[in-house]
């Protein structure tokens, strides 16, 4: 049956009007695109062709007060495996001695990573990871093996570069040199002097444009605000890494001897306030060996004992309160206040003494009668005394985490008639260790009272940018005659008082032991422990260093448990040892004899770092090893070929110096 005209005339109409709706709906988007939304898609294209890339800076090193690296930032490599890179021909033929090259060079066996090659090509792997963490010497020589020797498009291996921080002298003193990492909930941590001095260290990034190009990659593009990164500065710490490494292992001697929890050992030069050791170890619950987690020495703030008995004395001295020749009865080792008992660690007390015995035997009984009896009508005197030494308040490092001293004032809600006699023998007070040391050393240092420091100097290469000179907290803490009956005090408890077991006819040395009890007052008494702890200085005639060792929790051995016996040995080893062991006492002829080859070579690669601008530097002739590290310090990755002096470069001297390139060296 034939179609009506009028019928396919609708039909027509309805499909032009369709056409002109979609045409009109074309019309309409590509309109909205370009006016409404076209800012938007045009960041958005650009986003994605064009990007903005971090120039990472090279990272400050740490060096100790004698030259030596403390930390650094050296390249690591990382080999992954492209299994569908080589022929099936080449692969089975070189799979095995591959495989046995990689066991000789990384331990593990043979069959592990021929397993690990073999299902990397069924699975069709693409990014196999190889190995983690390489040397540059372990980089090269992975290279050279089998079928890896065909290089990337033919072997299939794949390089990574990556920076990481080194520690060269190991765990000693690692939580001091500390480091900066992101904890598990993206916190950014900042511990030591890594952490402390990182805005001189870290440097500041730069960044660079870059086009998206074929295959993913992404090349540099003209960009007139590209920004070169700033290299960080070096920080020159006060560590001797000759009298670190005799704390160190002097204290963790005595830790493994006694059963100790935790402790810590600090070194500090007396004029200066340089801390030239600084050792805290923990013991790890589960192997039992000791590592550097908390430093104690900084952040534990605790009742020192009987090392405070030094305030006693500056105040009771200085205040002419009463002189070391006053006798007092120690009433068979037991005395009382308000119904509880002070009492001496010898058994039946010491009889009548003087002042200045009972301080070289560490009498309680003695030291709390002294400072009972002179100041309770006006406690103030004393806790002022206490205030004006500094010890109501924190040094001020530059670490987080310093502890917190505690000094009770009579003012204070909590003060009560028991307030003054425990704190004339080290208790109801806190302070750190750290805090103590300082104000022996004070004594030692003529009653100057100087700031621990832990670094000296921020460098440039050779250009000292920032110098930290040593702050003085307090120029006195005393009279000069004071002065000198405390350093008599001092060296009276090594020659015949708690210290005698340290004496030596060869070696003066003066200090004051200290046993105090921890946790005494909770859950009944069960938990409490006891700290040892030895902190003076030596030589005892003219102070060169003063020292502080504590121990907490060490193991009760025949009822012997006190500072004498645990922390003294360790401040007498590392005493002596200093004095007979540490290079720096040596003398050494002919140190700045200067070895002409040894100049000609060192000038050569300075004056070519020095010429280094924004080119790529002229590196023919140059030794293989410096031109890796000139390269390495610009922050560009390098291949090297064969060994010896650099014969050519892949990019061409004077050619624009590129972030994030390779430069290919052939050494003959």
């Amino acid at each position: 049956m034939a179609v009506e005209p009028k019928n396919i005339a609708y039909r027509i109409y309805l499909i032009a009007f369709l056409i002109f709706l979609m045409a009109l709906a074309v019309t309409v988007k590509l309109t909205n695109i370009q006016w409404v939304e076209g800012d938007y898609y045009r960041k958005l294209a650009k986003e994605r062709t064009i990007k903005d890339f971090v120039l990472p800076a090279n990272k400050g090193n740490i060096y100790s007060a004698d030259g030596s690296l403390l930390a650094t930032s050296i390249p690591k490599y990382i080999i992954r495996f492209d299994a569908m890179a080589p022929k099936q021909s080449d692969f089975d033929k070189t799979i095995d001695s591959l495989s046995y090259s990689l066991s000789k060079l990384l331990g593990k066996p043979s069959s592990h990573y021929q397993s690990m090659f073999l299902r990397a090509r069924h699975s069709k792997n693409r990014y196999l990871l190889v190995a983690d963490d390489l040397s540059y010497t372990q980089y090269q020589a992975i290279k050279k093996m089998p079928l890896f020797n065909k290089g990337a498009y033919k072997g299939g291996i794949i390089v990574e570069q990556k920076t990481v921080r080194e520690h060269p002298i190991g765990k000693i003193a690692e939580r001091t040199i500390g480091y900066e990492r992101i904890d598990p909930t993206g916190e950014l941590l900042r511990v030591g002097i890594e952490g402390a001095y990182g805005k001189y260290l870290n440097g500041k990034d730069g960044r660079v444009l870059k086009q998206k190009i074929a295959k993913g990659q992404w090349k540099p593009i003209s960009d007139q605000n590209e920004v070169d990164p700033q290299d960080g500065f070096d920080v020159i710490s006060t560590i001797d890494v000759y009298i670190q490494d005799i704390a160190h292992h002097a204290l963790l001697e005595a830790l493994i001897n006694n059963d100790a929890e935790h402790g810590c050992v600090v070194v500090m030069e007396t004029n200066t306030g340089h801390i030239k050791a600084i050792s805290n170890l923990g013991r790890d619950d589960e192997s039992g060996n000791y590592y550097e987690t908390i430093n104690y020495a900084v952040a534990e703030s605790h009742e020192p004992g009987s090392t405070f008995k030094l305030v006693d004395m500056i105040a009771l001295l200085d205040d002419n309160k009463v002189d070391t020749s006053k006798v007092y009865d120690s009433h068979g080792g037991e005395i009382k206040y308000y119904r509880k008992s002070v009492r001496d660690s010898h058994e039946g007390g010491y009889g009548k003494i003087s002042l200045g015995k009972g301080f070289a035997v560490s009498s309680n009984t003695i030291l709390v009668q002294a400072v009972y009896e002179n100041y309770k009508n006006n406690p103030k005197q004393f806790t002022d005394r206490i205030d004006n030494l500094g010890l109501n308040t924190r040094l001020h490092l530059p670490f987080r985490g310093e502890g917190i001293p505690y000094v009770q004032h009579p003012s204070d809600k909590t003060w009560n008639g028991l307030s003054l006699p425990w704190m004339a023998f080290g208790y109801g007070i806190s302070i750190t260790p750290l805090q103590t040391l300082t104000l022996y050393n004070a004594v030692a240092n003529n009653g100057v009272m100087v700031k621990p420091m832990f670094v000296s100097e921020i460098k440039e290469w050779d250009k000292t940018i920032k110098k930290y000179d040593t702050q003085i907290i307090n120029p006195k803490i005393c009279s000069d005659n004071t002065l000198k009956k405390l350093k008599v005090l001092l060296q009276n408890v090594v020659k015949y008082g708690t210290g005698k077991k340290i004496y030596s006819k060869d070696f003066s040395m003066a200090g004051k032991t200290g046993t105090a009890q921890a946790n005494y007052g909770t859950n009944g008494g069960q938990d409490k422990h006891y700290i040892s702890s030895f902190v003076g200085y030596f030589p005892a005639e003219k102070p060169k260093y003063s020292c502080i060792v504590v121990v907490h929790k060490p193991k009760v051995i025949n009822n012997d448990y006190y500072g004498a016996s645990v922390a003294g040995p360790v401040f007498k080893r590392i005493a002596q040892k200093i004095f007979t062991d540490a290079p720096s006492t040596n003398e050494v002829k002919n140190l700045d004899k200067k070895i002409p080859k040894q100049e000609t070579k060192y000038y050569q690669y300075y004056t070519k770092a020095q010429q280094v601008n924004n080119t790529v530097p002229n590196l023919k002739g140059m030794p293989g090893m410096d031109a890796v590290a000139l390269l390495g310090n610009l922050g560009i990755k390098v291949k090297v070929k064969g060994v010896g002096k650099v014969k050519t470069q892949s990019i061409q001297p004077g050619e624009p110096l590129r972030k994030n390139t390779t430069i290919i060296l052939e050494l003959s």
